[in-house]
């Protein structure tokens, strides 16, 4: 695409925001749950509901409950998230029916200790230390439950993580001729001082550079700069 670049900044910021746009998905951010607390039904021993979130994946360094009818434990973020993702790791040295078969529940009530939220997924049967992850597709909560219902059982947990969904960033490529009779390097740095102080009364958070500096080139004895992939990061 080849857009002519004008000294009007009104006119070229309308030819930027119309030419195509790269959605770039975010990618995973922070594990938000250390940012959080984490309490549970009960406690074994000193296996503590927080051993869950100390970012530590290997036992003893897990949470583990007592013997309890539908044991469970829940994580307070301490504000309100869109969750992309619950990862959980397993023990590395024994008792895999611990972990497996627990519903992962999200959502903002305490209710029933927050185990009537609504469900994002099921457990299934862990390997000795596996990581496995699961998809929440946007669920909108401030509690993270583990539940293991419907029987007189024990729930053990080695690491809980948990991400947000990100906002996308939008990637934009754009192609510019214009003419010029100046010297080539000031030319480069005037463009991109104009297109910047234009994009931000638009705009506040964004980059701007050069991927490949200008070229010169002859067409009907006019000296042209082509302005190559200009990258604008929103």
């Amino acid at each position: 695409m080849f857009l002519l670049f004008s000294r009007d900044m009104d006119n070229l910021i309308h030819l930027i925001l119309l030419s195509g746009l790269v959605s770039v998905p975010g990618s995973l951010a922070e594990n938000l749950a250390f940012k959080g607390t984490a309490t549970q039904s009960s406690t074994y021993s000193t296996w503590a509901a927080q051993r869950a979130i100390d970012g530590v994946k290997s036992a003893p360094y897990c949470s583990h409950t007592s013997i309890y009818s539908s044991p469970w434990w829940r994580l307070d973020l301490l504000d309100y998230y869109d969750i992309s993702t619950v990862v959980i790791t397993a023990r590395s040295d024994c008792c895999l029916t611990e972990t497996s078969g627990a519903e992962i529940r999200i959502g903002n009530s305490l209710e029933n200790n927050g185990n009537n939220n609504p469900v994002c997924a099921v457990t299934s049967n862990f390997l000795l230390g596996q990581t496995i992850s699961f998809s929440c597709h946007g669920m909108k909560g401030r509690y993270v439950n583990v539940v293991r219902f419907g029987s007189t059982s024990i729930l053990a947990l080695c690491e809980v993580e948990v991400y947000e969904v990100l906002p996308y960033r939008q990637k934009t490529f754009l192609r510019l001729k214009f003419s010029s009779s100046g010297d080539e390097a000031a030319e480069s740095d005037e463009i991109l001082h104009q297109l910047r102080s234009a994009l931000a009364s638009h705009m506040s958070d964004f980059h701007l550079s050069w991927t490949q500096l200008p070229k010169k080139e002859k067409q009907q004895e006019e000296q042209s700069f082509f302005l190559r992939d200009c990258q604008c990061l929103n």
